[in-house]
């Protein structure tokens, strides 16, 4: 007797990823503290019990919904003069066309779980490229936290907390402003 394989994905697997695709919406939407297992399940057409089966609870559903790829540029082969405005480029654009990134930003602020998430995303893909273009290895850990603390704090005046000085600047005024900043924390040597 033979038993032949589904030719499609399987059922489970098709659950998992309507209820991630409703989790990302919901908390890019209302944010990690007003979202709800309820509200995700409903907008992903299963029963809450589902969501919880799948991942635990609101905080491993969170952490699944956030696997967040960067999706940074390879800035070796850049003339280093370069580094600091691609990376300032690169995070606006990824700002700007994902919305699960600042959910998981303002969800930080005020959600151990979330703050968690977003340091291991910032370590695991900002630090490797840190690694690569400053000048003492040793020091790309710092280097990284140094770029995050500027790439998030603009993040968070312009897109989370919405101020307006921050709001108004466009994207060229935020690359010339940020930029130098971001270039002399990974390529300059130590003061």
């Amino acid at each position: 007797m033979t038993t032949e394989a589904p030719s499609g994905p399987r059922r489970s697997d098709a659950t998992k990823a309507a209820i991630l695709e409703a989790a990302r919406e919901r908390f890019a939407a209302d944010g990690y503290e007003r979202a709800t297992i309820r509200a995700i399940a409903r907008d992903a057409g299963i029963d809450p019990s589902m969501v919880m089966r799948y991942y635990g609870n609101k905080e491993g559903l969170f952490a699944a919904a956030s696997e967040f790829d960067l999706r940074l540029p390879e800035l070796g082969a850049l003339p280093r003069k370069h580094i600091g405005a691609v990376l300032v480029s690169h995070f606006l654009d990824r700002w700007e066309q994902d919305e699960v990134l600042t959910a998981l930003l303002r969800a930080s602020v005020t959600n151990a779980a979330a703050a968690e998430r977003a340091q291991q995303i910032f370590k695991g893909q900002l630090g490797p490229v840190a690694v690569g273009v400053c000048p003492d290895p040793a020091e790309a850990p710092r280097r990284a936290a140094l770029v995050a603390s500027q790439i998030l704090g603009m993040a968070l005046a312009r897109y989370v907390l919405h101020f307006p000085p921050a709001v108004e600047m466009t994207r060229e005024e935020v690359v010339s402003w940020l930029a130098p900043t971001v270039q002399r924390y990974l390529t300059d040597e130590r003061p």
